[in-house]
């Protein structure tokens, strides 16, 4: 049966091996924008101001910067804080790097390991459909306006050439400690070198408030970035749950962890969104129809993945897709004809039931002896009405005490089955619903897809709209916020995030070697912004009452409305929150 397994399961893994592991230094695609010259003509000596992690600076364009501002940072013990400063250089400059000092105050200090910094480098993107209702459907290149746009934060290059007439961002994260630190303003520096001599040196200050944020590990708002191990196996060319490729997935999966991940995605089956990513998710169980008529499972590759993402810090929920692909059939391997055959049924056929029934017991008596069973949701995405309540009825036959979740459209019909329940942005519970989730431990959270023009993740997307999600969830007393998906790339992730299918960098927001994105940075601010809401609504003063902040947030979080980005753009609220926010 040994030898059977490791044949199926090589089968079922594999991918692709196209790409070449990219080194640490590499080259951007060619701007296709052409540098107007005269625009450059002011700029005698290279720029080296801070400017705002609400833009996203053209490269060809001299930005527009005010040399010497300060940059001043605000928040509590343990928050991780975010700032970006440019370079706009008139002539070639070689081999610069980045260094920040410790920032101090006194005696005590934020050391400078806390804190992380990376050249902001450019890649292709493209735009919303031209009836500018969203980014859904197949794209053709040619019929989209493609530019270069900065996102990836690349804190894996050490140092880097900027070529003449060029804008080069610099992105600047500040983690503050939780422990050994007292309020007050904290002061440091940013020093940018030309092989090896100074260039400019920028003054940070960073503003320590009274107030602690818990480790992410602790925070309740439920991300879940859906994650795609075959991307990171065919990009970097080794085997699929290989020793290799889990070392190479850490770095990117720990910073999924460190946002406060709350969710592991698994796939069941062959193919559960038929083959809709650069590379298709495969069925991380062995179905095999041995030749005796019975059937054999084996989890093997799901035990080692699930393992692997919890040692990274991802604990609290493993979903499972999906027993309503969106392809109704079936893959397994036939022992008897030594192939690969497909099942093609659906929800409410008996046939159908018959089928997952017998694969549902084997996992639930499989998940319950690795202490798993309590944690795991047998999960949907984007099916009707209908055969999620013929599928609910086929779960709860094989166990009663399967969990279930859905991320998709709203449906009162559902409020009370579903434990994790994702709607779209449009989709809205009430109060009473929601009350009666929260009571029975259910977790309710909302999505954006390639359907929503704004707000959103896409690489040209505006940055505070990634920010704008935590407030979001706060003001609908929502529990966190879902996105496919964490890392399903392109071909060419670090160059070019188009996609035939979907907007560009629609499918991921971290990038190969744990490179984060300023997107993703922009996600955690409103991550942070959510749990302090909570943590100030709960508040209590030295008598144990309440300090009844409720009402003051409340009026904060009033103008965060999903129908006016247009009028009032996202960077406008998200700021004005914020800093009423750090008055507190």
């Amino acid at each position: 049966m040994k030898k059977w397994f490791l044949m199926v399961a090589l089968m079922l893994s594999v991918v692709g091996m196209e790409a070449q592991q990219v080194s640490e230094i590499y080259e951007e695609l060619p701007n296709p924008v052409a540098t107007d010259l005269s625009k450059w003509t002011k700029v005698t000596n290279p720029i080296v101001a801070w400017g705002s992690t609400d833009v996203r600076y053209n490269k060809e364009l001299p930005a527009q910067v005010t040399p010497g501002a300060p940059m001043n940072l605000i928040g509590w013990m343990g928050e991780k804080l975010s700032a970006q400063f440019v370079i706009s250089t008139n002539r070639d400059m070689k081999n610069v790097s980045v260094e920040v000092s410790d920032i101090v105050a006194k005696n005590y200090k934020i050391s400078k390991w806390n804190t992380e910094r990376g050249f902001v480098r450019y890649v292709m993107t493209d735009e919303l459909n031209k009836d500018g209702k969203g980014a859904c459907g197949y794209r053709k290149k040619e019929d989209f306006d493609s530019t270069l746009v900065a996102d990836v934060i690349d804190h894996i290059t050490p140092t880097l050439n900027i070529k003449a007439n060029t804008t080069q961002p610099v992105w600047v994260s500040v983690k503050v400690p939780a422990e050994n630190i007292i309020k007050g303003m904290y002061r440091g520096t940013v020093t940018v070198k030309e092989d090896g001599k100074v260039v400019a040196q920028l003054p940070l200050t960073v503003t320590v408030k009274n107030r602690v944020l818990p480790p992410s590990s602790e925070w309740a708002f439920h991300l879940d970035l859906w994650q795609n191990p075959y991307a990171v196996a065919r990009y970097y060319n080794v085997e699929p749950f290989s020793q290799e490729h889990f070392d190479l997935m850490r770095p990117i999966m720990k910073r999924y962890a460190d946002a406060g991940g709350k969710v592991i995605t698994t796939s069941i089956m062959h193919k559960p969104w038929n083959g809709q990513t650069y590379d298709p998710f495969e069925s991380m169980v062995t179905w095999m129809k041995k030749a005796d008529g019975t059937w054999w499972f084996d989890y093997t590759v799901f035990d080692k993945w699930v393992e692997f993402m919890m040692s990274c810090g991802v604990k609290k929920e493993i979903g499972c897709y999906s027993m309503v692909p969106w392809r109704l059939s079936f893959q397994y391997f036939d022992q008897a004809s030594n192939s690969f055959k497909f099942f093609n049924g659906k929800p409410g056929e008996p046939a159908y039931e018959e089928f997952w029934t017998r694969m549902l017991k084997s996992f639930a008596q499989h998940l319950k002896e690795k202490g798993w069973f309590e944690i795991t949701h047998i999960a949907m995405d984007e099916r009707p009405l209908k055969d999620m309540l013929a599928t609910i009825e086929v779960v709860r036959k094989a166990d009663p005490d399967f969990k279930l979740s859905l991320a998709g459209t709203y449906h009162s019909e559902l409020v009370d089955h579903l434990d994790d329940y994702c709607t779209d942005i449009s989709g809205k519970f009430t109060d009473e619903e929601l009350a009666r989730r929260k009571a029975a431990g259910r977790v309710t959270t909302f999505y954006t897809s390639c359907a929503e023009p704004r707000p959103n993740t896409f690489t040209f997307s505006p940055l505070a709209e990634s920010e704008w999600f935590g407030w979001w969830a706060a003001k609908l007393n929502l529990d966190g916020y879902l996105r496919w998906a964490l890392n399903s790339w392109v071909k060419d992730p670090l160059l070019d995030t188009r996609f035939i299918t979907w907007a560009a960098g629609d499918t991921y927001i971290l990038y190969p070697d744990g490179r984060s994105s300023t997107r993703f940075e922009r996600m955690i601010q409103g991550i942070q912004a959510y749990e302090k809401i909570r943590i100030l609504r709960n508040e209590k003063d030295k008598r144990g009452r309440s300090k009844n902040y409720s009402k003051q947030i409340d009026k904060i979080l009033e103008p965060f409305d999903e129908f006016n980005l247009l009028e009032v753009p996202a960077e406008k609220v998200v700021n004005k929150a914020k800093a009423a926010l750090n008055k507190f």
